[in-house]
């Protein structure tokens, strides 16, 4: 499960940044064709930050809208889940957006 190594290293993003604040929300933005599952995250995020300056903290998950351009016929569209299949029937395709997985903001209590 590569959710709880993606946790622990938010955690220890958020931490070295702000180390004695007590935090009440992380904000995370992740991108449909990243592979991360936000409810595999929402998990890991509760049993990560027990005992930490995070307990009781809650985690904000936006998702972001794939995007990619056709290498075949130059058309852009959204895939339909992490297949990149172009409605010209191409599967050669270049991606734009939607790989992201950033900390988009963290409230201090």
């Amino acid at each position: 499960m590569h959710e709880l190594a993606i946790i622990e290293g938010v955690l220890d993003a958020v931490t070295e940044r702000l180390p004695d604040a007590k935090i009440s929300c992380v904000r995370l933005e992740i991108g449909a064709l990243s592979g991360v599952v936000a409810d595999s995250l929402q998990f890991c995020f509760e049993l990560a930050t027990e005992g930490t300056s995070l307990q009781g903290a809650s985690l904000e998950i936006t998702q972001t809208p794939g995007r990619c351009r056709c290498r075949t016929c130059g058309s852009e569209f959204e895939p339909a889940g992490q297949i990149l299949l172009c409605s010209c029937g191409s599967a050669d395709a270049d991606v734009l957006s939607g790989q992201e997985l950033k900390i988009a903001s963290v409230k201090v209590a």
